[in-house]
């Protein structure tokens, strides 16, 4: 597969807590605005095995399962779009200072990778860019939503 985007970033929170809201993609619509509704199958966390359908706010529907889960650290889900298919790892990592950074990264493969893989990763960037400064103050605010 071809690395079409990669977007790596620090957060102001402790890796579990991050660790939690990668894997609560039902709750991605809070700081993720172009999604819609993100459903996981089965319902919870996302984890081995589990498939999702997210829909887009621009009336879009993408299917993804997972295909690598490495708890508490990394997890990569496959869907397709036209001719590609396309791979998502969302990770989750600590440096020798504890800062701790999330990283997500978008393959591509197929028909088309070079021209339709490059327009599909351009738009897509915009939208993660304006998403992650949003996923950064959620996890600088207190967390109300969990018990502690």
């Amino acid at each position: 597969m071809k690395r079409l985007l990669e977007r790596t970033f620090v957060v102001e929170a402790a890796a579990e807590r991050a660790w939690a809201e990668l894997v609560e993609a039902e709750r991605w619509p809070r700081w993720a605005q172009h999604l819609g509704r993100v459903q996981v199958t089965p319902p919870g966390p996302v984890g081995p095995g589990s498939s999702a359908t997210l829909r887009l706010k621009n009336h879009t529907k993408a299917s993804v399962r997972v295909t690598e889960f490495q708890d508490g650290r990394r997890f990569r889900w496959e869907g397709s779009f036209l001719w590609l298919s396309l791979g998502y790892d969302h990770l989750v990592r600590t440096d020798e200072a504890g800062r701790v950074s999330i990283t997500f990264i978008v393959d591509g493969a197929g028909v088309g990778v070079d021209t339709i893989g490059s327009l599909f990763a351009s738009i897509y960037a915009r939208q993660l860019d304006r998403a992650i400064p949003r996923l950064q103050a959620l996890l600088r605010a207190p967390d109300r939503a969990r018990p502690k």
